[in-house]
This record gives C-alpha cells, structure tokens and sequence, in this order.
C-alpha cells in the first residue's frame, strides 16, 4: 500500500549556542503537538484542505468504539473505530471529519490483486498525494494472522472489514485510509483503527464488481474504480 506524501523529517534538538542563525532555524521547524500522539506540521506537504492539528491532550482517550456513519453516492458505509486499538488514530480521523475534511472527496484507488483487495480514501485532490498537512506514529497491529500461504513469513492477513491507514513508510500517517473488501495479505506496517459494518461491505462489493479503469499498460487490477465513490457526509455521531 503506497501514500504518495513525503516522509517528514525528524527535527532533533539543537545543543549550539543560541544565534540568529539557530532562532531562524527553530522558527522554521514544524509545529508538533505536545502532547503523546504528537501530530507534526508537514511545511513539504501542506493540507489539501485548511484544517488544525488535533487535540493531543497529556491521555488522549484510549476506551469505547466510536460509530462514523459515511453517506457515499453508492450506498452508506458505516464505520466503527476503535480507540482500544489506536488512540492516536482514531482522534486523528474524528478530529478531520468534525472540520469537514472527508466531505464531498473521492476514494481514488481500488485494487483488485488476489493478495490486496480494498479501497482507499481520504485524500481531497484524489490524485493519491493529498493529506491534512501533518503527520502522526503509527500503532501497528500486533494481532494480525499471518499468511496461509506463508505463515512463516512476513505477511499478515488484513480481514475483509478492516479500516486502516495508508502510509508512505513508518510514522507518515496523514488522512489516507483503505477499506479492507477482501482478506488482503500485507506486513503489518498499517495502524488498523476500526471495521466496516455489513451495509458498508454491501457498498463495498458493488464498487468492487464495477471494477477499475484500466492503465496505462492496459491492466484493470490497481487504480481508479470505474464506480466513482464519493464520500458525501463522514460525521461521528455525538459531534
């Protein structure tokens, strides 16, 4: 799974003497929250759409499942995100649906390979490189099964229902997500952060026998799903 966002760089403390030329240096480095979760302003990669960083209080809530009920053109999609499972995460993804930033996008790619089958989401520009202007940690999954055709090996199967973040490598994490359709083997390197529930798979399967455009090359299996997938309205219920 590929995010087309740049990895942010890693700021490190600074031990020189306090100059000019320090100060201008502090005063162009990313904002980052601080609180845990620590959400970092990505100057390189500005927000598709205006939005804040997230709240990161000193515990960021950790209990309880939250319903996201998603109103597509092709049928609602309604998610349940788990605050267990990554706390960080799931404030992420409720603090960008409460300013509107989910509304009226386009989910972008579906993929059809017998190993990855899901859709992804959440970029505004639908091109695939589009984000909220910062980035976060992961919390990757450490209860995952492993392969059956591998088990030995590094896959992991991510089950049909799974809603993840899709990443451009470790701790990148934006606005991009994917909808798991199918069981999907992939290394565990993708925080998982809710389920889909059973009208969203229903919408999920109708996107998915629409089947993908076809590209450059002439393959069908990864790219833009020929049933457009808009999201209309994502709201949290109690926001």
């Amino acid at each position: 799974m590929k995010r087309l966002l740049v990895t942010t760089l890693a700021i490190g403390a600074l031990c020189a003497a306090f100059t000019p030329a320090a100060q201008a240096t502090q005063a162009a480095a990313p904002t980052t929250t601080h609180g845990a979760c620590q959400y970092t302003e990505t100057p390189d990669e500005p927000a598709a759409r205006p939005v804040p960083l997230p709240p990161d209080p000193r515990h960021t809530p950790d209990r309880g499942k939250v319903d996201v009920p998603v109103i597509t053109n092709q049928g609602l999609l309604p998610l349940k995100l788990d605050r267990a499972e990554a706390p960080c995460t799931v404030q992420s993804f409720l603090h960008l649906a409460r300013h509107g930033f989910f509304n009226n996008t386009t989910c972008h790619r579906l993929t059809a390979y017998p190993t990855l089958q899901v859709l992804q989401c959440g970029d505004p520009t639908a091109t695939g490189e589009g984000g909220p202007g910062y980035s976060f940690r992961d919390e990757l999954p450490t209860d995952l099964p492993p392969s059956t055709t591998n088990p030995s090996g590094p896959g992991r199967i991510y089950s049909r229902g799974l809603v993840a973040m899709a990443n451009a490598g470790p701790n990148t994490n934006g606005s991009q997500f994917f909808l798991v359709y199918g069981d999907s083997t992939l290394r565990p390197d993708y925080t998982v952060f809710g389920t889909v529930g059973p009208l969203g798979l229903r919408t999920l399967d109708r996107v998915a026998a629409g089947g993908i455009e076809p590209n450059e090359d002439g393959t069908a299996v990864d790219g833009t799903p020929v049933r457009k997938t808009d999201l209309e309205l994502v709201l949290p219920l109690g926001l």
